[in-house]
């Protein structure tokens, strides 16, 4: 059994990027946090394998396939592989992303 906590150790960075660590890794994935501070994005981007997004507290604009949504606290956002998606933040948020264990950490810490 692995056990990890989504709202220990938060910290906000200063410059444009969000900081991402990996929470949990299984067999099958890799369990991360992304904290973003309001007015921080993530360009668009692509993931080679399916990932899902979980809103655990605040609010970001979520585009994907050129459409925007707004996704707040207890949003769920699945995405199959090779989805252009951007995330911008509107208010301070903690989102909890799901990606293969295959994919890499540095591919998401790049973005």
């Amino acid at each position: 059994m692995q056990k990890a906590s989504i709202l220990e150790n938060i910290t906000y960075q200063e410059n444009e990027k969000p900081a991402v660590t990996v929470l949990l890794k299984t067999e099958s994935t890799k369990e991360v946090r992304i904290v973003m501070k309001s007015g921080q994005f993530m360009k668009e981007h692509k993931a080679p394998f399916p990932i899902v997004i979980e809103m655990f507290d605040g609010e970001i604009d979520f585009g994907a396939n050129g459409e925007k949504q707004n996704l707040k606290k207890g949003d769920i956002v699945a995405l199959d592989a090779n989805v252009p998606h951007d995330l911008v933040c509107i208010s301070n948020c903690i989102i909890r992303l799901s990606i293969s264990v295959l994919d890499k950490l540095e591919r998401v810490k790049s973005v």
